[in-house]
């Protein structure tokens, strides 16, 4: 049975923003190693508007970047969305039954499967359906953008705790 993890990074005031702050450079090699090992990714509509950039290569990426992006373009996604109509390579779209989705994938699979977008988490954290949050904690404090959680905080129970890059600091919470 595959395990639903949502996780992303955060500042200290709580909010998530690619263009605010983003891992260095040993926290972007953790995130490619993690990518490489999970059964797949299911993502809100804007998530993956955000993750198509890794579809086509840039000159002006490095080895790690063409990594992160050969691991991404081979893992299974499922791109939950009613508006739009078609989804790129190696992803499924899900128009309709989220809960009946996600429950499937998680009776068939095996691994990890990642939540991407703070909207979709809520989603299936109302439906009982995630089953970690990971909150990779920065020393920033931007002041406002989208929040971590996009609802009222679940009542979780601190797992683990980890110091990965630099100041940057994992929490793994399960549902309490």
């Amino acid at each position: 049975m595959a395990q639903l993890v949502f996780g992303m990074n955060q500042s200290l005031d709580g909010y998530v923003d690619h263009m605010a702050f983003g891992p260095g450079p040993t926290l972007f090699r953790h995130f490619i190693e993690q990518t490489r090992g999970l059964a797949g990714s299911v993502y809100g509509r804007r998530m993956y508007e955000v993750m198509r950039y890794w579809d086509e290569d840039r000159p002006e990426w490095g080895a790690a970047e063409r990594d992160f992006a050969t691991a991404w373009r081979s893992q299974p996604k499922w791109v939950v969305s009613r508006t739009l109509k078609s989804v790129g390579p190696n992803a499924t779209l899900v128009a309709n039954d989220l809960e009946a989705t996600i429950r499937k994938l998680k009776a068939e699979l095996d691994g990890r499967i990642d939540v991407a977008g703070p909207d979709l988490a809520r989603s299936l954290t109302d439906l009982g359906l995630i089953d970690e949050y990971q909150i990779y904690l920065h020393p920033v404090v931007i002041g406002s953008g989208k929040p971590f959680f996009a609802g009222p905080r679940p009542p979780l129970r601190l797992k683990a705790s980890e110091r990965m890059d630099g100041d940057v600091i994992r929490l793994e919470y399960v549902p309490a």
